[in-house]
């Protein structure tokens, strides 16, 4: 019994992406997209520090934001990318629960960094004359600490309840990286527990915080209604538009994963939707916020193209 607790499995292998697309082209791709993620999030990161304009609370929480998203492409890319020519792509158990573990703090602290930027709008809409005196620099930096917090917990959660279970073989991930549910199809024990706290987590990560963006929304759309002014309207909803369309990326693509049925197809499509999440949705972030947002746009100018 004591041997057949012990776990035998010292690598993992991954599957990878997908054999039906050529390699060189997936390498490309995905090459691409990781340094335009670099660019774009170190850029903004470095823009916001620059200039003094961009010392707002809503800045500060965006350059955390930027932050995250460097670290969660960071903890599944370059090994995706390493792994494209290789045949046997192969990571040992250390390195997979390191995987896991980074990837996964990372992803709840997004959530709930997004959850701490819909507060900061609330705030700056509905009470303009108590905003500063609420937002303090103490309260900005509690509202980043909480979500890292909170990723951490939910990491150790979910390490602490995976790989204390036994692998003993087969030790093939239907993957590219070590996410906890292809993990826990391997493993040499009954994974119902492992299952529910996992379902619990999600839940109240994407519940809690889905409820504080929804009512704090809920508010802001009322005081926009109410505003007389087309400019002012016009001028509240666009210092929302580019945090609702990161919400609806990051949660509509979440939410996606976790309804699928557990299907041979159905895991070939978490994996497209996986790779959407991993890689593209860090590189969006910062697009859309440059993109939509005058500030932003003017900062680049003056630091960047008038020093030319």
């Amino acid at each position: 019994m004591d041997d057949k607790n012990q776990t035998v499995v010292t690598e993992f292998l991954f599957v990878g992406l997908t054999d039906h697309l050529p390699q060189i082209f997936l390498f490309w791709v995905f090459l691409c997209v990781y340094l335009v993620t670099l660019w774009g999030n170190l850029g903004m990161i470095t823009l916001i520090w620059m200039d003094s304009r961009l010392q707002t609370p809503m800045y500060f929480f965006l350059s955390h934001l930027s932050l995250v998203d460097v670290c969660s492409s960071s903890s599944v890319a370059p090994k995706m990318l390493y792994d494209t020519f290789l045949e046997r792509k192969v990571i040992s158990f250390m390195g997979c629960a390191v995987q896991m573990w980074f990837f996964g703090q990372f992803v709840v602290t997004e959530c709930f960094l997004l959850t701490s930027m819909a507060y900061d709008r609330y705030l700056a809409i509905c009470n303009p004359l108590l905003y500063t005196a609420i937002m303090s620099q103490w309260v900005c930096v509690k509202l980043v600490v909480g979500p890292y917090a909170v990723g951490i917990l939910s990491a150790i959660t979910h390490e602490t309840f995976t790989f204390r279970l036994p692998f003993c073989g087969p030790n093939v991930v239907n993957h590219f990286f070590c996410d906890i549910l292809p993990l826990l199809s391997l493993a040499c024990a009954d994974t119902y527990n492992n299952k529910l706290v996992l379902f619990i987590m999600a839940g109240l990560t994407g519940v809690l915080s889905a409820l504080v963006i929804l009512i704090s929304y809920t508010h802001i759309l009322k005081t926009i209604l109410n505003i007389q002014s087309t400019k002012g309207r016009r001028k509240a909803f666009s210092t929302c538009s580019s945090h609702l369309s990161a919400v609806a990326i990051l949660y509509g693509t979440l939410f996606f994963i976790y309804i699928q049925p557990n299907s041979s197809s159905s895991q070939d499509i978490n994996k497209a939707v996986s790779a959407f999440y991993t890689t593209l949705i860090p590189m969006l972030n910062p697009l859309i916020y440059s993109l939509r947002n005058a500030d932003v746009k003017d900062a680049f100018r003056k630091n960047f193209l008038l020093r030319r």
